[in-house]
């Protein structure tokens, strides 16, 4: 079944950079958008990065700038470049993917997006 697996996080400080894998398995990769999330404790999960199917990207006001979403079709993995990090942008990192094949625009509505992985860790110290 679909299966979504992060990597990468660790703790840096304000400042530094850090990148965010995630590969998928279960389904045909390049056929579906995909999105980074993030959560913070007591915060409300919102919507960091996303690269759709026809590799249009989109990111959140706050990362705008600092982070960069990519994928590698080949090897069903995503990415994040996070860089010049905050400690605002500290939270647990979720990769997403979208439950339908076909739309092309980019869009972190919550709601698009089916399929979770676990999350990966990401701590940004003043």
């Amino acid at each position: 079944q679909v299966q979504l697996v992060e990597s990468g996080g660790g703790s840096v400080q304000a400042g530094g950079s850090l990148t965010l894998s995630c590969v998928g398995s279960g389904y045909i990769y390049e056929d579906y958008g995909m999105a980074w999330f993030r959560q913070a404790p007591g915060k409300e999960r919102e919507g960091v990065a996303t690269i759709s199917r026809g590799g249009v990207t989109y990111y959140a006001d706050s990362v705008e700038g600092r982070f960069n979403i990519t994928r590698d079709n080949a090897k069903n993995t995503l990415y994040l470049q996070m860089d010049t990090l905050k400690p605002e942008d500290s939270a647990m990192y979720y990769c997403a993917r979208r439950g339908e094949k076909y739309g092309l625009a980019a869009s972190l509505a919550i709601g698009l997006y089916k399929y979770w992985g676990r999350g990966t860790q990401v701590t940004v110290s003043s």
